[in-house]
C-alpha cells in the first residue's frame, strides 16, 4: 500500500474513507499535529484507491487484512488510530482485534451499525452556511450534495483534499470490494476500553449520527459529538471544534 509518512515519535494510523485517498486525512491532521510535536503519522491509501493498487483485493475483510499487514511491516508496538467514515468502519475492526497496540482510536463522521446506505439513519441534506460562491461545474457536481457549509474556503478544501482521491480511484477495483463490502466478522467484538472519541454531524446526509450513537456500549471511555452545521466533511465544515476535539483526545491518550 502507498502512504505517505511525516514526524516522529508515538505512531498515527489515519485511515481514509471510501473512495478518496490519503490526502483526505493529511488535509485536515497536519494542522492539528503542527502544534503537536512527538507524533509520527502514517497516511496509507487504501487498496483500489490514491496509489494503491486493487491487485487481489475482492472484499472489505481483503482490505481489513490488507490494512493488518501495513501495521505489521510499519508499525512497532502501540499506536493511535483515526479513521474517517469507510475507514472509520476498519478502524472499528482493527481496534477490537488489536486492543492491546491500539492506544486511541478517533473516528471521523464514521460508518455506523448499518453498513450500506440504504439501511442508514441520516437527517435531510440541508445547507446551513453559504457564501454562495461560484463554482467550476465539475467541482459543484461532487461537493454540492454534501457541502453543508458552502463557501470559498471549504470548496477549496474540498478541491485540495478530497477531489484529487476521486479522480484516480480505481472504480472497477472498488466494485469488486463493494460486492463483500461488510465485514464477516464484527467490526466490534465485545468492548474497547482505551480513550475514544465520535465526531459526527448534525446534518451527515451519508452515515448520519444515530447509527454512530449506537455504538457507544462496545466503547465505555469514548467522548461522542454531534456538531451542528457540519455534515460528512465535518473535518473542513468545523476546523476549529474539530481540532478542538481531537486535540482532547489525544490529551486523554497521553494521560
Amino acid at each position: 500500500m502507498h502512504f505517505v509518512e511525516h514526524g516522529a515519535g508515538t505512531p498515527v494510523l489515519a485511515v481514509h474513507g471510501w473512495t478518496p485517498d490519503h490526502r483526505l486525512m493529511l488535509g485536515c491532521l497536519e494542522p492539528l499535529f503542527a502544534t503537536r510535536p512527538g507524533y509520527r503519522r502514517l497516511y496509507p491509501d487504501l487498496p483500489a484507491m490514491g496509489k494503491s493498487p486493487a491487485d487481489d483485493v475482492k472484499s472489505t475483510d481483503d482490505v481489513l487484512a490488507a490494512l493488518e499487514e501495513f501495521v505489521d511491516e510499519h508499525i512497532d508496538g502501540p499506536f493511535l488510530l483515526i479513521g474517517e467514515s469507510y475507514g472509520g468502519y476498519l478502524a472499528r475492526a482493527m481496534a477490537h482485534r488489536r486492543p492491546d497496540q491500539v492506544a486511541g482510536l478517533a473516528l471521523i463522521c464514521p460508518t455506523g451499525t448499518n453498513v450500506h446506505a440504504q439501511d442508514r439513519t441520516v437527517p435531510e441534506f440541508e445547507v446551513r452556511r453559504s457564501d454562495n460562491v461560484e463554482l467550476e461545474p465539475e467541482l459543484a457536481a461532487q461537493f454540492d450534495g454534501m457541502a453543508v457549509v458552502r463557501t470559498a474556503e471549504t470548496a477549496r478544501r474540498f478541491a485540495e483534499e478530497i477531489l484529487p482521491g476521486l479522480h484516480v480511484a480505481d472504480r472497477e477495483g472498488m466494485a469488486r470490494i463493494f460486492e463483500r463490502w461488510e465485514l464477516s466478522a464484527g467490526p466490534e467484538l465485545g468492548t474497547y476500553d482505551k480513550p475514544a472519541l465520535f465526531l459526527t454531524g448534525r446534518q451527515d446526509n451519508v452515515t448520519g449520527y444515530e447509527d454512530v450513537y449506537a455504538l457507544l456500549p462496545h466503547y465505555p471511555y469514548a467522548s461522542f459529538a454531534v456538531l451542528d452545521t457540519a455534515g460528512h466533511n465535518l473535518q473542513i465544515e468545523q476546523p476549529a471544534l474539530f481540532n478542538a476535539l481531537m486535540g482532547e483526545w489525544l490529551d486523554r491518550v497521553a494521560q
